[in-house]
């Protein structure tokens, strides 16, 4: 049991590191787009409203992200979206960067971001999965 509550609290530190910082990007782009809408290669106001957008949609994405941090072993479904949307999100980035077209340094540097971040997050996700393998919601508490 004591493994049990150590593996489990491993898992949640590693689903917060990505929580965290999805939100904390996500605060950012609503707080100051300004600053983030050059990285997209957008400009003013509708520059603005879109990294805004972008912004509430991180929020949004989130969802699964803080239901799994509660408990990813009794909301394993979660822990299991959580881990698709990061992956999702990493092809789609991919995907992005590799269609490109050359003259676009700064759109891709920020594109290269999302996707190393991406990785990281999915590695981290992955990893809480491994760790809460084969547990059982009622050997773990933590609530």
């Amino acid at each position: 049991m004591q493994r049990n509550g150590m593996r489990l609290w491993l898992a949640r530190a590693l689903i917060f590191v990505v929580f965290f910082f999805n939100v904390d990007c996500a605060v950012e782009f609503l707080v100051s787009p300004g600053l983030y809408a050059p990285g997209f290669e957008l400009t003013g106001a509708p520059g603005e409203g879109m990294i805004r957008g972008m912004g509430v949609l991180f929020l949004m994405w989130n969802v699964p992200y803080a239901v799994a941090l509660w408990n990813p072993v009794r909301q394993r479904v979660s822990l299991w979206q959580a881990v698709m949307m990061q992956f999702i999100g990493l092809v789609g980035e991919t995907l992005l960067l590799l269609t490109l077209e050359p003259g676009h340094a700064v759109l891709r540097g920020s594109v290269e971001r999302f996707i190393r971040f991406d990785g990281f997050g999915l590695v981290c996700l992955l990893l809480a999965v491994f760790l809460t393998r084969g547990m059982q919601s009622n050997t773990v508490g933590g609530e």
